[in-house]
């Protein structure tokens, strides 16, 4: 069977994550996609339930927007959060 190439772009910490997660099983990053990929088609789907994050609710966005007005209006100090990490 031929080879193609894909190319993809990812952010780089990502990248280097993954890297070291494909590693660790004995694989690299062409057979974890290919894995990925071939499952996908397999199934039909992609082969792994696809959901929001939660933390961006609506309802969520609007108890923080009242939160920080509320640290606001009585002097609070407002804290930075990575949450990437």
């Amino acid at each position: 069977m031929a080879s193609t190439s894909v190319t993809i772009r990812m952010d780089e910490n990502l990248k280097r994550r993954a890297e070291a997660l494909f590693e660790d099983m004995g694989l690299n990053m062409t057979t974890a996609v290919t894995v990925f990929v071939k499952a996908a088609v397999r199934q039909n789907k992609i082969p792994f339930e696809i959901s929001g994050d939660p933390f961006y609710s609506e309802e969520n966005m609007e108890r923080l927007r009242r939160s920080i007005a509320q640290m606001e209006s009585t002097g609070g100090t407002v804290h930075e959060v990575d949450l990437d990490d």
